[in-house]
């Protein structure tokens, strides 16, 4: 494979999967991972990807909110993993809330029927929810978004005010260790701002995939975020450095 040809390989393969390691690169094109390292760092210069550790996300994600039905479709696995331990976090009679995220709708499809409050700005986790008699749903209202079937704009964040819940559990775009938590819509970015504010213990739901990738608005700093909950293939280097934060990780094993 001509130097060329590999190049838009990995362009091609990095849009198509949203992000990819260093590790899978190598294989696929059959070269050094030093080679490929170069490849990335090359094709960053140019713009045509983005770089994260271990590996490299498409820049066609990073400023815009993926639709739905992507999201859905997006590492399945080791979003229903992450959502059965999240559901293991929660105690009968909690007031949680849930945001409008595929990690959420999974902890809301494996939730039992209990007692429980469940705030969200989340259609799809309403409705999942809807057939569980001892759990009260409270639906945030606001502007709807069709492509992720959730609520913000101002009387989305005005309807938080007005609650307080034991437990957030929420996911993102990106995880970055000195930039935070990130997000690519502004607004959805402010929902989950104000919902962290109103929560006494946040829980962090991110895949692999979420490392090392910056987004385009300011969510959350560490400093503000309990609990990690994470799948097998997250870098054990930087799960590391997050717990020598002082925040409780949960990394399933594989």
């Amino acid at each position: 494979m001509l130097v060329a040809e590999r190049l838009q390989k990995i362009v091609q393969l990095v849009n198509e999967r949203g992000s990819i390691r260093v590790t899978e690169l190598s294989d696929l094109c059959g070269v050094t991972e030093e080679t490929i390292r170069k490849d990335l760092d090359k094709l960053e210069a140019e713009g045509k990807l983005m770089r994260s550790h271990g590996g490299a996300v498409s820049v066609q994600d990073t400023q815009q909110e993926s639709p739905y039905f992507v999201r859905e479709t997006t590492n399945v696995e080791e979003k229903k993993q992450i959502a059965m331990a999240a559901v293991g976090l929660i105690e009968p009679g909690d007031r949680i809330i849930l945001d409008a995220s595929t990690s959420a709708w999974w902890i809301a499809r494996y939730l039992p029927d209990q007692p429980l409050t469940v705030l969200t700005n989340s259609m799809k986790v309403a409705l999942e929810l809807a057939a569980k008699e001892k759990i009260q749903v409270v639906s945030t209202g606001g502007i709807l978004v069709s492509n992720s079937l959730s609520f913000v704009g101002p009387l989305t964040e005005r309807s938080l005010d007005t609650y307080h819940v034991d437990k957030m559990f929420l996911s993102c775009k990106g995880l970055h260790l000195t930039k935070g938590i990130t997000e690519p819509n502004e607004l959805q970015g402010l929902v989950k701002r104000k919902m962290i504010r109103q929560s006494d213990k946040v829980y962090l739901l991110a895949d692999y995939s979420k490392f090392g990738v910056r987004s385009f608005t300011h969510v959350a700093d560490w400093s503000e975020i309990h609990h990690l909950v994470t799948d097998a293939k997250s870098d054990p280097a930087i799960i590391r450095q997050i717990r020598e934060q002082g925040i409780d990780v949960t990394q399933l094993e594989g």
